[in-house]
């Protein structure tokens, strides 16, 4: 893990500062202030969300009830339609879509066999916990490409999360300990994810600073993984 996964809530304004010196003032920004490639993040977002279906898709054909296997079945298909959108989207901007996509792939697939969980319920957490993450990175910063607004709004939109949660939740109530050990996974989650988040952005971006302007944008997404980790009760 590197310097700008700090621990929620560690702000400059918190550490030890020398004595008759001034603190070092990091100028908040948003991820207007980058400008990366759009084919490059499209091609990423679509290959991601395919990554996303297949999960979800294998989830759904080891599922121990009919009910599940209809929610993931139903999960799996809002995901396939926003990589269906983001491929209409590179279409419409005269990408290759498949060239697009094909430049991310062995990363991306490393990644999601990293993220793969050891039984059905640690799959199920690491689905809801990376999608909702990334969706949130890809769904702000297609948002700040030129004409972006619709494709944001696509990857932004909710994929049959609350099922996942319920079927997490209920997993937990049957089992008390699964709670601890979903607790320890959805942690282990975070550093590979933002580091895939962190792949779509320019780079290098002028370090060091450059890479101090981005840590709060990280720390945002960190925040909203926690919002997650809270909505079943486990400590982030």
């Amino acid at each position: 893990m590197i310097a700008w996964f700090g621990r929620h809530g560690d702000g400059a304004e918190h550490r030890p500062r020398g004595r008759g010196r001034e603190p070092q003032r990091v100028e908040r920004v948003g991820l207007d202030d980058l400008t990366p490639d759009p084919i490059a993040v499209l091609g990423q977002a679509a290959y991601l969300q395919l990554g996303h279906f297949e999960a979800l898709s294998r989830a759904a054909s080891t599922a121990p009830t009919l009910e599940a296997k209809g929610s993931l079945s139903a999960a799996a298909g809002k995901v396939l339609a926003k990589h269906s959108a983001i491929i209409a989207e590179l279409d419409s901007r005269g990408a290759d879509s498949s060239a697009a996509m094909s430049v991310h792939t062995a990363a991306i697939d490393r990644y999601f066999e990293m993220v793969q969980g050891a039984d059905w319920y640690e799959d199920l957490a690491s689905i809801y916990f990376t999608s909702g993450l990334l969706d949130d990175f890809f769904g702000r910063i297609t948002g700040n490409l030129d004409g972006g607004a619709k494709i944001s709004a696509s990857i932004s939109s909710d994929a049959g999360s609350e099922d996942i949660v319920q079927l997490l939740a209920d997993g937990m109530s049957k089992d008390p300990r699964l709670a601890s050990r979903l607790a320890v996974w959805g942690r282990r989650l975070v550093g590979d994810t933002l580091l895939m988040a962190r792949s779509a952005l320019p780079h290098p971006v002028n370090p060091p600073a450059g890479e101090a302007r981005i840590e709060p944008v990280l720390t945002e997404l960190m925040a909203d993984h926690t919002r997650r980790m809270d909505r079943l009760g486990l400590t982030a």
